[in-house]
């Protein structure tokens, strides 16, 4: 059943709820985490859930305005996410050492790797959004993509 079947309603009540749509994006996180155990697949469950959105979104089988608001909350509040990672650091003065360094140095590597990545695949998803968006004016013989600096 795609998102458009849904009731009136619910639809807007999804487009409208940011705990509903946190819910939401938690519950598919949990089904592909019990899905990756089930199965023994050497993925995190949040990648499979990552994915299976994805999935879901380019099919059209959901739209980006029925999660918007709940991904932007939690991109927003991140920041809690790692804060107890920072206070295992006090429990542990070996970080402090070289083992520490090496961590640092693992993990400045990784971070960039996954910068890197995103900023990659956002440019990419940013050139075929606006390849989308000025295909249609371009069939019909529209100066619109030219005055708004689409080419």
């Amino acid at each position: 059943m795609t998102v458009q079947r849904l009731p009136l309603r619910v639809r807007a009540l999804l487009r409208h709820s940011r705990l509903l749509q946190i819910g939401l994006l938690m519950a598919v996180w949990w089904l592909a985490e019990s899905l990756r155990q089930h199965l023994a697949l050497p993925v995190p469950g949040s990648v499979l859930g990552l994915g299976a959105m994805l999935a879901l979104l380019l099919a059209r089988i959901v739209r980006v305005e029925s999660f918007r608001q709940g991904a932007r909350w939690l991109l927003g509040e991140m920041l809690l996410f790692f804060v107890p990672a920072a206070m295992a650091l006090l429990d542990h003065p070996e970080f402090l050492s070289v083992t520490g360094l090496k961590l640092l140095a693992v993990v400045a590597v990784g971070t960039l790797l996954v910068m890197g990545t995103t900023a990659l695949a956002v440019e990419a998803c940013f050139l075929l959004s606006r390849r989308a968006m000025a295909a249609p004016d371009t069939l019909a013989g529209s100066a619109l993509p030219r005055a708004h600096g689409l080419r």
